[in-house]
């Protein structure tokens, strides 16, 4: 049988770190499931693997976007397993790392086929979401979808025109699209969480922000300023440059409302994972009880 192991946990924890080892450990490439490093030209602010990274262990899915691209978590599950099946030709065991909750959950449980969303339902949507206002949209939804009203984020606009999308585009409620069925996959999948002390993880989140303004995030975001309004830079870091440039924040206003902005992202993340069962979580430098583990289920 073959393996696929999940390197997950919150950013700035150390995922990166670990999963070069385990790759040069089992053999393998590095799959990335971070739905931001997908696109180019965002390397400093996704914090995505150096070029010394990139030359020591393959990556896929790393730079391989337009900034335009359409892409999803539904799109990534059929492309994994995609390369996965030509992958596991070659290799018993693949490596997967990443923080995107949705992707990690696309590949380890599936997604249910939600069908295409035209160009036209889609610009109408978000032109709706940006004249009326999120309040609208919400109101649309319960009329809609009640079942989904009680349940969604109603704060999380992505998700909430997400839903209108489905809805408008299919005639039906979303909810009765959503089956929540796991599916079977033809590998076994060993999750590792990744987890430290709060205290040591905000820390770490702010040397990394501090780290990227000096890698050049300043001028990284200067050349995505036109197309700041796509939703691939709908994200922690470049948000908050744009305001600096708009004049909203100072510089120094700009950091500290990333790093915030990242502590609750990673809180976010912490969150979610913590609902599977799944996962066995360590210490980052744990990495021989990391091995220990990953192997005795590989021989179990």
């Amino acid at each position: 049988m073959k393996n696929l192991i999940v390197i997950l946990g919150p950013t700035s924890v150390g995922k990166t770190d670990l999963s070069i080892k385990c790759a040069e450990r089992y053999g393998s490439p590095i799959i990335s499931c971070d739905s931001r490093q997908m696109y180019k030209g965002m390397c400093i602010g996704t914090a995505a693997p150096n070029n010394d990274l990139l030359r020591r262990v393959k990556h896929y899915f790393i730079g391989n976007l337009e900034l335009t691209d359409y892409y999803s978590a539904a799109i990534f599950e059929e492309e994994f397993m995609t390369l996965s099946s030509s992958l596991f030709k070659k290799h018993d065991t693949l490596v997967m790392c990443g923080g995107s909750m949705m992707y990690i959950d696309a590949v380890c449980k599936g997604i249910d086929e939600i069908p295409t969303i035209t160009d036209e339902v889609r610009a109408k949507a978000v032109n709706d979401f940006n004249e009326l206002g999120l309040d609208a949209l919400c109101e649309e939804l319960k009329l809609r979808d009640p079942e989904l009203y009680k349940t969604i984020d109603l704060k999380n606009h992505k998700r909430v025109v997400h839903a209108i999308e489905v809805c408008r585009q299919t005639g039906k409620p979303f909810s009765d699209l959503r089956t929540n069925s796991k599916k079977k996959r033809p590998f076994n999948i060993i999750k590792i969480g990744l987890n430290i002390e709060r205290e040591l993880l905000f820390e770490r989140i702010s040397k990394r922000t501090e780290q990227m303004i000096a890698d050049g995030l300043i001028e990284e975001s200067k050349s995505l300023l036109p197309f700041r309004n796509l939703n691939s830079l709908n994200t922690v870091g470049y948000k908050e440059i744009f305001a600096y440039f708009d004049g909203i924040f100072t510089l120094d206003e700009a950091i500290e409302k990333i790093k915030r902005n990242t502590r609750v992202y990673a809180k976010k993340q912490l969150t979610w994972f913590k609902r599977d069962k799944e996962i066995a979580w360590f210490n980052p430098t744990d990495t021989e009880a990391v091995f220990e583990h990953i192997d005795m289920l590989i021989r179990n």
